[in-house]
């Protein structure tokens, strides 16, 4: 069975290791964190302060435009945007690793204390019942100030949360 999870899309081509996953995953991606890839590629500002790493980082990042951008993947992509939270099609990327692309529509529900993306990722994860990985401390500060009904998993923990995980029977306790 499948791990899901909704991440920003310059995760999984910043973190290598999100590429090689111990079990077969779901990354759950809201558009508009696909559409910010372009930005950061074309972008003069650097992603990585190494400027080594921030040369591979956005060579990752092209080939992720690349699949994403993939004619078949284009047309899954294209009839999810027709409707709010539409899901994709899944997009294979290789035996292990899917994508699923979410027409996440940013609401004021969070809109104060979130970016727009930190709000589709979050109601993405409420909406689906999905944990989300992130690196951002800061965010995951946010979402436990802000009492926010989602499971969040660092970046570091990916291969707690892809082997084991924390379940929904779990955290009531």
């Amino acid at each position: 069975m499948r791990r899901r999870f909704v991440i920003e899309a310059v995760m999984v081509a910043t973190y290598g290791h999100l590429l090689v996953p111990s079990r077969p995953v779901d990354y759950v991606v809201p558009y508009s964190s696909i559409a910010e890839l372009y930005d950061m590629r074309d972008g003069s500002d650097p992603v990585m302060d190494n400027p080594d790493d921030d040369g591979h980082v956005k060579m990752k990042i092209n080939e992720l435009i690349q699949f994403f951008e993939d004619s078949l993947n284009r047309k899954k992509i294209e009839k999810a945007l027709q409707v709010p939270w539409r899901e994709s099609a899944p997009l294979l990327l290789d035996e292990n690793i899917q994508f699923t692309v979410v027409n996440a529509i940013d609401n004021a529900q969070y809109g104060e204390r979130f970016d727009p993306i930190e709000t589709e990722l979050l109601l993405t994860g409420m909406k689906l019942n999905i944990p989300l990985l992130s690196d951002q401390f800061e965010f995951q500060d946010k979402l436990i100030d802000a009492e926010v009904p989602v499971q969040v998993y660092d970046i570091e923990d990916f291969e707690f949360a892809v082997e084991e995980g924390i379940s929904s029977v779990d955290l009531e306790i």
